[in-house]
């Protein structure tokens, strides 16, 4: 039966599309910043390819704006931790859709009998999983672990974001990435562990397996 692996599938899938969500998201780094003219709220966000803030200076006075910077990899002001997230983040989101492609076509497979070799269709699938895991992983916890020992990032003038924020905390995008790396890390060990099912041919009166059934299969083939 399979219905272990339709419950992966359903578990990769959860988690591909909350890892490719968190991506987008730029709320991985929150800052709180005070006394400062531009970032008017008092917070800023920084995500793995762009930093915002609300100001109302940017503007007409009585209207807010939300004031965007692109994260680019190549700026020398940029992170480690947030370039690496640019590149594995994404790496991530194509080999989890990978692996949500392959789950679909094992499952097709083992229901129509199309092919014999399911356990290596469903560890394949498991693989690209849990590889799509690890590489979310990578950057989630070194944001986290900057976040944490609250580490800066030198911005250029044109982000009109502080040397250093006053303090900051974990935001919803790493808490989101962290939640999806868990589902397809369970996902991808439920289809490692799929075994095919053994089929007997018993003998109806005695519960054994049938030699008669096999010698009738012999005189067919013959």
């Amino acid at each position: 039966m399979t219905h272990s692996q339709l419950c992966a599938l359903w578990l990769g899938c959860m988690g591909w599309i909350l890892t490719a969500v968190a991506m987008g998201l730029v709320q991985w780094r929150v800052w709180l910043v005070y006394d400062n003219e531009a970032i008017s709220s008092g917070i800023a966000w920084v995500g793995m390819w762009r930093a915002c803030f609300n100001s109302h200076t940017q503007v007409s006075p009585g209207f807010v704006v939300t004031h965007c910077r692109y994260i680019s990899l190549s700026e020398a002001s940029t992170p480690p931790e947030i370039a690496a997230g640019q590149v594995l983040m994404l790496l991530s989101v194509l080999v989890g859709l990978l692996g949500n492609s392959s789950g679909v076509y094992a499952l097709r497979n083992v229901h129509f009998g199309l092919e014999k070799n399911f356990p290596s269709c469903f560890f394949i699938t498991g693989a690209l999983f849990l590889s799509a895991s690890g590489m979310s992983l990578v950057p989630l916890a070194w944001n986290l672990s900057s976040v944490v020992t609250n580490q800066t990032i030198m911005f250029p003038p044109a982000f009109k974001m502080p040397r250093a924020p006053d303090s900051q905390h974990v935001g919803c995008g790493i808490a989101m990435g962290l939640v999806g790396t868990v589902l397809m890390v369970v996902s991808g060990l439920m289809y490692c562990r799929y075994r095919s099912p053994i089929r007997l041919r018993w003998d109806v009166s005695g519960g054994k397996d049938n030699p008669a059934f096999d010698s009738h299969e012999h005189i067919w083939d013959i």
